[in-house]
């Protein structure tokens, strides 16, 4: 196992087929990216108090922070991170106990916490703040902070969250092409 990929007590992450975790991020505990994920520099994903997981083809970019919450008398099941599929995460997003539904784009800075669902094909804009709690209904834009709903996507908004996720996987794939060309 990797630097980059770390246990945690009987916990160790589980990759699918065609993942890049970039060495300087780190991937800790219970914590599974299926196949065609993207972890890209400096990401931090903690598994160690509940599971994280995180559907294909979807990325999670640049200085993101992801993390869950624990199991507690007022909380007996936690928050676990549960993220769909083609799910774009941008620059320095922070996920928090959350689940975010397929087709989703995270703006950079953005920040979803604790029991928030954002269904699927949603767009948050960049910065936004998600409160605990709350749920982002399909097919709109939020954006503030906290985040309100601004309007409905366009078909063409709709069809670039695809655009998006599928882009990703590309650039992946050259970045893995290029270690495995450099590797002896």
């Amino acid at each position: 196992m990797s630097k980059a990929l770390r246990p945690f007590q009987q916990h160790r992450p589980r990759l699918g087929d065609r993942v890049m975790v970039d060495a300087s991020s780190v991937v800790i505990g219970d914590v599974t990216l299926a196949d065609d994920v993207s972890i890209w520099p400096l990401v931090v994903i903690r598994g160690d108090v509940n599971k994280v997981e995180i559907g294909k083809r979807s990325n999670i970019q640049d200085g993101s922070v992801l993390h869950v919450t624990h199991r507690s008398a007022s909380q007996p099941e936690g928050y676990a991170l549960l993220i769909g599929e083609d799910v774009t995460v941008g620059h320095k997003a922070m996920l928090h106990g959350c689940r975010i539904g397929d087709r989703v784009l995270v703006g950079m800075g953005s920040i979803v916490l604790d029991g928030a669902i954002v269904e699927d094909d949603v767009m948050i804009g960049a910065g936004s703040l998600i409160p605990p709690g709350k749920r982002l209904a399909s097919g709109y834009l939020y954006m503030g902070s906290p985040a309100k709903q601004v309007r409905a996507l366009t078909e063409a908004e709709i069809a670039g969250l695809l655009y998006s996720s599928n882009n990703y996987v590309k650039w992946k794939e050259a970045y893995l092409a290029q270690e495995s060309q450099t590797q002896p």
